[in-house]
């Protein structure tokens, strides 16, 4: 991902050194195992350990350079740094990597790094969450228009859309802990994962110091399905970020103008228009779900290897892994700062809402025109007739309200009392049921309404 969209913390993650780091410990853990159960002399587990500590405490460019150099004759990774390893750490390095194959340090370190990574994205999705619970409360009894085919609906609480939103979230919170269960999985076991060198017992040693499991059967590499869906799990929450992203947008719209993206004192929204207010961040995170989603196919490509391994899976990861991880950080952080900004505007939703002349409370007066005895397909006639006369007639000097049209309709007129349709046609009636559905989401219904 280009530092333009990269937050140093997830970057660390996926930097060299941080890798490194993970390599010597599964190699030092492995060691002090095989001390515990046989086949390596406890002193030189110790040593092995107390060097080792040392010369990753100190690491450098220098070291860096180094294990690169040592690398471009040997055009093997692993090789290249347990070869820098031994010349830090001496005779007992003899003792390192024994019946290990390259895929346990690899694998394991890439489980090690999706946990690290996955819990900074919990921690982002936490903040999404409370934005969004905060701005859901502070909105609860806002009226605005509900939108269904992008056309008036009827009325709903911004709140309430919003609390749409955090359950969505929340899914998506613990579809990633999920995730993260899954993708927690370690693996020593040698060539082609028959222990044949390696006992078992060092691989559970290993998984547990480090917060895994053992994979069951790892073929010499852990399975990707494991990989799959942890990335399917990622591009499920970019695509929660882009509906979001999405209602933002429209929401911004010069000809709605109900919300808008905070603008900061000297932004500029145009190089040609100095009028111009933009929805540069959701547009934004728009792109970078589009990103996110990208790693998916990949992913999913990675599941089918060769026998018990290959490595067409390995030029993938070393890509979607650092870019998936950041960019969906970078994006839910962008997220939750915009919501905890976001300008709204009531009034202006207020406006949007009562601009059809009030026709977007048919289905209530529909309802009322049947519970005064009219049969509903009649009820259904007679409203849509009144609806049609008003949506054709906005903003003309003859046209009249949706109320006017039905006061002036004989089959209504009559039949059905003033105080009804007054009910009918009443934007609160449909915040009735706000408790009831913020309990179900956010376990508490909130202060009553001021």
């Amino acid at each position: 991902m280009v530092p333009r969209y990269t937050r140093p913390a997830m970057a660390a993650i996926w930097a060299p050194e941080n890798r490194y780091r993970i390599w010597f410990e599964i190699e030092a853990l492995a060691c002090e195992a095989m001390a515990q159960y046989g086949g390596v002399p406890a002193e030189a587990a110790r040593v092995v350990r107390e060097k080792g500590d040392a010369a990753m405490a100190a690491f450098s460019q220098a070291d860096l350079d180094r294990i690169d150099e040592i690398e471009a004759e040997t055009r093997h990774d692993v090789i290249a740094f347990l070869t820098w390893l031994a010349e830090k750490i001496g005779p007992e390095s003899r003792f390192v990597h024994l019946g290990m194959t390259s895929s346990d340090v690899l694998d394991t370190c890439l489980s090690v790094q999706l946990v690290q990574a996955t819990d900074m994205l919990l921690a982002d999705l936490d903040a999404v969450l409370e934005a969004l619970k905060r701005r859901a409360f502070e909105h609860k009894y806002t009226l605005t228009i509900g939108r269904s085919h992008a056309i008036h609906a009827e009325p709903t609480s911004f709140g309430l859309k919003l609390a749409g939103h955090y359950a969505e979230f929340a899914r998506n919170r613990e579809r990633l802990v999920r995730a993260r269960a899954e993708i927690a999985t370690c693996a020593i076991s040698g060539a082609v994962g028959t222990y044949a060198h390696v006992d078992p017992r060092v691989e559970t040693f290993v998984a547990e110091k480090l917060g895994l499991e053992p994979e069951g059967v790892s073929t010499q590499v852990i399975p990707r399905d494991r990989h799959a869906a942890y990335f399917c799990t990622l591009a499920v929450i970019a695509s929660g970020i882009e509906r979001l992203a999405i209602e933002v947008r429209h929401l911004q719209r010069s000809e709605v103008r109900e919300a808008e993206e905070f603008f900061h004192p000297g932004q500029k929204g145009s190089s040609a228009m100095p009028h111009k207010r933009n929805p540069v961040l959701s547009e934004n995170l728009t792109g970078l779900a589009r990103l996110v989603r990208a790693h998916v196919i990949p992913a999913l490509e990675n599941v089918a290897l060769w026998h018990e391994r290959d490595i067409s899976h390995s030029s993938v990861e070393r890509n979607i892994c650092p870019d998936g991880t950041i960019g969906l950080d970078f994006a839910l952080a962008r997220l939750a700062g915009m919501m905890d900004k976001l300008v709204v505007y009531p009034d202006r939703m207020l406006a949007n809402l009562e601009s059809l002349g009030g026709v977007v409370h048919s289905g209530e007066v529909l309802l009322a025109l049947a519970r005064a005895g009219i049969l509903r397909e009649d009820a259904y006639r007679i409203v849509q007739r009144n609806a049609m006369a008003t949506w054709t007639r906005l903003g003309e000097p003859d046209g009249r309200t949706f109320r006017e049209n039905l006061d002036a309709d004989p089959e209504v007129a009559g039949r059905v009392p003033a105080e009804v349709l007054d009910a009918a046609m009443n934007s609160d009636a449909h915040l009735g049921a706000l408790d009831h559905s913020f309990t179900r989401v956010f376990g508490e219904a909130g202060p009553a309404r001021g």
